[in-house]
């Protein structure tokens, strides 16, 4: 089994490439050839292919050959946990385990230079 944390480091690496972003964001409206994708981007079948092999390494898109075409189709399970991750960083609730950050009467982090010190 792939540790946590590598798994989350192909995630960020696969959403840091605007491409891969538009990839994604085709696929939310169903599942699409190669060639159809392809239509959408001014690059080489092989670059495309990379980011294809990229996408699938980190969870995020399957691919399955339908006669001489492959289709790819989002998965959607790993966008919706990293999002719950991402919602649950930005709350201001305490996570398990985590420091608590207090904010000020207007809702606002304190800035750095107000932040109190950790003990050392």
């Amino acid at each position: 089994m792939t540790p946590p944390h590598e798994t989350q480091s192909d995630l960020f690496r696969a959403l840091g490439d605007p491409t891969r972003r538009g990839i994604l964001r085709l696929l939310r409206k169903g599942s699409l050839g190669a060639g159809e994708i392809a239509e959408h981007f001014a690059i080489s079948k092989a670059t495309l292919s990379h980011h294809f092999r990229t996408l699938e390494e980190a969870g995020l898109v399957r691919s399955e050959r339908r006669g001489t075409r492959v289709v790819y189709t989002l998965q959607t399970n790993l966008l919706e946990e990293l999002a719950a991750e991402i919602l649950d960083l930005a709350s201001t609730r305490p996570s398990p385990g985590g420091p608590a950050v207090s904010r000020d009467a207007a809702g606002e982090l304190p800035s750095a230079d107000r932040r109190p010190k950790r003990p050392t």
